[in-house]
């Protein structure tokens, strides 16, 4: 049996990836999420810069649906102005992407890397020992 380089590559990041998730706290799961939502708008950039708009359009949908992911993991049964901001902030983040799709817009790929790289700073300034056992700071 023969493996292509490439396809050898994707099984390891495939198992690299699983093996993080897995017994990953529920306050390293966002940081992997963050992290993942700068890789694909990282990618999308480069992409942009040499032209090549599948892979732009493929890495900012997986930015999209990241950035999806983290709003949808709000717990939104916690009453709080955070919460709300940080929603809003998530949906302004997913339309920006979406224009900087369409019209392959580096500058709006770096604001919301930028904002993505504050909300990690903050949630990495939490730490997983200082977050509740319960939901992190109203997320899931």
């Amino acid at each position: 049996m023969t493996y292509s380089a490439g396809n050898a590559m994707q099984a390891y990041n495939t198992v690299s990836v699983r093996s993080r998730v897995e017994g990953a706290s529920p306050h390293r799961l966002i940081s992997l999420l963050l992290d993942g939502a700068l890789e694909k708008i990282a990618v999308a950039k480069g992409s942009i810069q040499r032209n090549e708009i599948p892979g732009k359009t493929q890495a900012i949908g997986r930015a999209i649906s990241i950035v999806e992911g983290l709003r949808m993991s709000l717990d939104h049964t916690v009453k709080n102005d955070l919460i709300d901001n940080l929603d809003e902030l998530y949906s302004y983040m997913e339309r920006r992407l979406l224009l900087a799709n369409l019209k392959s817009d580096e500058k709006v790929l770096d604001e919301v890397s930028y904002l993505l790289r504050e909300i990690q700073e903050a949630w990495n300034a939490i730490g997983s020992e200082a977050a509740p056992q319960g939901p992190l700071a109203g997320v899931e």
